[in-house]
């Protein structure tokens, strides 16, 4: 006998998003996998986000849904983080994380569970997929990068490459993520892509596209259009706030090492023994296998960063 399609709790955090979120929201119930609850809270919205939601929520009813009323300014991580714990709590076998902004395109959940149900129960499981890259009317503009390099650890740390939308987790990767708060300006999704990877959990890239991903001036975290645009964005953000990120996921991760794989956690130590020395010390840490970024602009950029802060 087929065992039941799993219930998917769907996190959304929301933002002074009235204006894109009804697409959102309708895509949600276009969806080919209905077996869904949607995890909702706001983060402080003054516009009509919330009578937006609350309409929706009228729609699905309220078994379909649960809500965190908290409404306090926390910022997106800490506001997914929470939505995590609760989903976790409650006993749901996989999360997917949904932004206010983007479209989902009716398989999403479907490939992403299918993906899922693939790999062993004990076995924490990460999936993430390509975006079509659309401008703030849907309009395409172009497809995302597809994965070059094998995704894992320690490569997890040099950039992200699970982009949060097109996200969704086992429950085993659930309990690492509620166990473990992000660091201070950490982002959600590359935390979770983090946590996955040092715990020797499965990386699951898939090639399709599963979301229109909106990309306009009040993005969060947008997705440059090319890999010249990526690098030259990147030089002008400065090396300052990708290594005070990078230290950010190290620190963090060091402090519950002991529960790192061997193989992880020394990795780890020496990635952390060179960040607190100097350029000699940084230098050997570059040997390590897959310290490096997908691209070789990148990895030179990522590379010249490590070694001078």
């Amino acid at each position: 006998m087929l065992a039941p399609p799993p219930i998917v709790a769907i996190l959304l955090s929301t933002f002074e998003g009235e204006r894109f979120l009804v697409p959102q929201l309708h895509s949600l119930l276009s969806q080919t996998h209905r077996d869904w609850v949607l995890y909702w809270r706001d983060d402080g919205s003054t516009d009509g986000t919330r009578t937006v939601m609350r309409a929706f929520l009228n729609r699905i009813g309220p078994e379909r849904a649960v809500v965190l009323e908290e409404n306090v300014r926390l910022g997106a991580t800490e506001s997914y983080m929470r939505l995590v714990r609760r989903a976790y709590a409650d006993g749901k076998p996989v999360l997917a994380f949904a932004d206010q902004d983007d479209v989902w395109l009716p398989e999403k959940l479907s490939r992403g569970v299918a993906a899922l149900t693939s790999v062993p129960d004990e076995v924490p499981a990460l999936y993430f997929a390509r975006q079509v890259l659309v401008d703030a009317s849907l309009r395409r503009i172009a497809l995302s990068y597809r994965v070059r390099r094998q995704p894992g650890f320690p490569t997890c740390l040099t950039q992200n490459l699970a982009t949060g939308c097109t996200m969704l987790m086992n429950r085993e990767a659930m309990a690492l993520m509620a166990e473990r708060p992000a660091p201070a300006g950490g982002l959600h999704d590359w935390w979770s892509y983090i946590v996955v990877s040092a715990h020797g959990g499965r990386l699951i890239a898939d090639d399709e596209p599963t979301v229109l991903y909106r990309q306009h001036e009040s993005n969060t975290i947008g997705a440059p259009r090319s890999l010249w645009r990526r690098a030259i964005a990147a030089l002008r953000r400065g090396p300052e706030p990708f290594m005070r990120l990078l230290r950010g996921y190290v620190q963090a991760l060091s402090d519950r090492a002991a529960d790192l794989p061997p193989t992880s956690r020394k990795q780890l130590e020496r990635i952390a023994w060179g960040l607190a020395g100097g350029v000699g010390r940084r230098l050997r840490v570059l040997r390590l296998p897959d310290f490096c970024r997908q691209t070789w602009l990148e990895t030179l950029l990522f590379r010249i960063w490590f070694l001078l802060k």
